[in-house]
């Protein structure tokens, strides 16, 4: 394509795990800014309902049913895109599964499946974006993490590490990109608790129905920060003061939270509802519905969330500690004993 063909047409947007929750909400949210869609995602039901609410907000949609783990095929899913709308600008890995059930009771193909999907998938969708953004040396990739990612939970072990992995490709990645003076820009952005519909469909051996460790956030307020993202690109984006806390604490109490966590994590993380028996779980395949972008939690969820660039955050936190270890110091003067004359 033309630099001047490229210059007058729709900026593109590839969503992974765009079908449901977070990638559904990130879809609407850049069809609600006039962007061309497309969206990867294995159920056919969530896609078609996807494709509609893309195109009832004003964009295009291409829907791409594609299982992320099978990286040929999130390659194709990327060369139709380019054959659709010329290019892709920015490309958001979301997809995920996970697993609720304690490390010794989870099966080494659980473990591997959610690897596939939670890390590798967005791999091998990175790669597809940097082989259609490198030769135009632009674009912009997000990688959807989480708070999890800094501070691992209890019976989430599979996906606590996907998105801990995530971090360190980025990390990687991103000072072999300096290195080569490449403006692809790449950013990872970490939730907090968010109201979604895979508490219902995560695959689970619990015997209580999952919920997420409140506060709960509506989807529609992270897609609203990841949009943002996508034009700014921070290094990373920290959306919600749980997540501050949680990463910030890991870095200065981590033993005591790995208490904390034996104490009450497991209660934290079921609701007082007996689980459902024989209920469809998306580990394997998909549970093919259209639950839209919101769970069960309506009721409870914030319809806004704060975000921070953690560089300010970091330097908030240094300022804050130097002024108490000031403060600190000169009460300690301020109180000693006047010394005697010789």
């Amino acid at each position: 394509m033309t630099h001047e063909k490229r210059q007058h047409r729709h900026p593109t947007v590839v969503v992974t795990g765009g079908s449901a929750g977070v990638g559904r909400a990130i879809a609407h949210e850049f069809a609600r800014h006039g962007w061309n869609v497309a969206v990867l995602a294995r159920g056919e039901a969530g896609l078609n309902g996807t494709v509609r609410d893309i195109e009832r907000a004003g964009g295009r949609a291409l829907a791409h049913r594609v299982d992320v783990a099978d990286a040929d095929a999130v390659m194709r899913a990327a060369d139709r895109t380019v054959e659709e709308f010329g290019a892709i600008d920015v490309w958001v890995n979301v997809a995920m599964v996970t697993i609720y059930a304690p490390v010794q009771e989870t099966t080494p193909d659980e473990f591997k499946r959610a690897t596939e999907v939670t890390y590798l998938g967005q791999v091998y969708g990175t790669l597809a974006a940097l082989k259609h953004m490198q030769p135009h040396n632009a674009g912009a990739i997000v990688c959807i993490g989480s708070a999890l990612a800094y501070r691992s939970i209890p019976l989430q072990a599979s996906y606590c590490a996907g998105k801990a992995a995530i971090r360190g490709f980025l990390d990687s990645l991103r000072s072999e990109l300096l290195h080569d003076g490449s403006r692809v820009r790449l950013t990872m952005v970490q939730l907090p608790a968010v109201n979604t519909p895979q508490f219902d469909w995560a695959r689970t051996r619990m015997p209580r129905r999952l919920e997420p460790v409140p506060p709960i956030y509506q989807p529609e307020a992270i897609a609203r920060h990841v949009y943002r993202a996508a034009q700014t690109m921070p290094r990373e984006l920290w959306i919600g003061v749980p997540t501050w806390k949680a990463i910030i604490g890991n870095m200065i109490i981590p033993g005591w939270i790995d208490g904390y966590l034996a104490r009450h994590g497991y209660r934290g993380e079921m609701t007082s509802q007996a689980a459902l028996e024989g209920r469809p779980d998306n580990l394997d395949r998909p549970v093919d519905t259209d639950p839209g972008a919101h769970g069960r939690f309506d009721g409870r969820a914030l319809p806004s969330v704060p975000a921070a660039d953690p560089r300010w955050l970091k330097l908030g936190l240094a300022a804050a500690l130097g002024a108490a270890f000031v403060g600190a110091v000169a009460v300690a003067r301020a109180t000693e004993p006047p010394r005697r004359l010789r």
